[in-house]
């Protein structure tokens, strides 16, 4: 298999309102977490654990299953631009959105 890593242990976790599959040393962007650069997060909200022999489902988490990842840093997402108008009136208005977000980097998968 080209291209193709073993994986040993993957997860589905939900925080900011979204879900991500994750395994270990994978980096992601995520909402914006009220943890400092460099300190360690536990995210409680596994809604599925996947193990070499078997597959857990919450309803609606895993319990006793955490993920524990590490912020690497914060930054903000990319500018996005809204655009309003009503024909015939002149009226036009332009906003623009920044989201802010951490980059987290997951360390192990507690089952």
């Amino acid at each position: 298999m080209y291209g193709f890593r073993r994986i040993d242990m993957q997860a589905v976790i939900e925080t900011g309102g979204k879900q991500y599959q994750v395994a270990v040393d994978d980096q992601l962007e995520v909402e914006r977490l009220a943890i400092d650069e460099g300190e360690s997060v536990n995210l409680d909200r596994v809604l599925m654990l996947q193990t070499e022999d078997r597959i857990t489902v919450g309803t609606p988490t895993v319990p006793d299953a955490m993920v524990v990842a590490e912020v690497v840093k914060h930054k903000r997402g990319k500018k996005l631009t809204a655009f309003k108008m009503k024909r015939r009136k002149g009226y036009q208005r332009t906003i623009g959105h920044r989201q802010e977000l951490s980059v987290i980097k997951i360390r192990e998968i507690n089952a």
